[in-house]
C-alpha cells in the first residue's frame, strides 16, 4: 500500500500538492457543469476529501487526473439526482395555494350559522346544495317526502339569511 501512496508522492507530491495542480482544473469543469461557482468549490472539495481516502488503493499514479474528472462527473450527478428528488418531495408536502373565493369570514360565518340549523334543516340543506341531490334522492335518503325536503330546506335558508344578515 506504501508503494501506491509513495509513487501519488512522486508523481505529484503531497495531498496539497495536487490539490495546488489538479483543483483549478477540477473547478473550471464542475463550474462549467453545475453554472454556479461557489457549487463548483464544493463539489471540489468533496471530490479531494473522497479521493483523500483512495490515494492508496490508485494502481496508476498518472491515473490521478483522471480519477478526479470521473469522481467530479459523478459528484454533480449525485447532486443535481438529490436536489431533483428533495425538489418533488417538498412539492408533495407543500399545501396548496388557497382557492380564491369568498372571504373566508362569510365562509366562517356560514358554517357557523349552519351548524347553528336543526339536524332536520341541515341535513336538507347540505344534501340539496352542497351533494347537489335532487328533492327525490334527499327526500329517499332522508326517509320523509319531497314536500317535507322542500319545506326543510325553504326553512333552512330562510334562518341562514337570517343569521349571516345580521353579521
Amino acid at each position: 500500500m506504501t508503494d501506491n501512496v509513495d509513487a501519488i508522492r512522486l508523481q505529484g507530491g503531497t495531498l496539497s500538492e495536487l490539490y495546488l495542480q489538479y483543483a483549478p482544473g477540477a473547478l473550471r469543469l464542475a463550474y462549467l457543469l453545475t453554472g454556479d461557482r461557489s457549487l463548483a468549490e464544493d463539489l471540489v472539495q468533496d471530490a479531494f476529501v473522497k479521493l483523500t481516502g483512495r490515494l492508496m488503493h490508485m494502481t496508476d499514479p498518472d491515473g490521478f487526473h483522471a480519477y478526479l474528472r470521473t469522481t467530479m462527473i459523478n459528484l454533480t450527478k449525485s447532486h443535481f439526482r438529490r436536489n431533483a428528488v428533495e425538489r418533488r418531495y417538498a412539492e408533495r408536502q407543500t399545501e396548496p395555494p388557497p382557492i380564491q373565493g369568498p372571504d373566508l369570514g362569510d365562509r366562517d360565518r356560514l358554517r357557523i350559522a349552519l351548524m347553528q340549523l336543526p339536524m332536520r334543516q341541515r341535513t336538507a340543506v347540505v344534501l340539496r346544495y352542497y351533494e347537489d341531490l335532487s328533492e327525490v334522492q334527499t327526500a329517499d335518503l332522508m326517509g320523509c317526502r319531497p314536500t317535507t325536503v322542500r319545506s326543510l330546506v325553504a326553512r333552512g335558508m330562510s334562518s341562514l339569511r337570517e343569521m349571516t344578515e345580521d353579521d
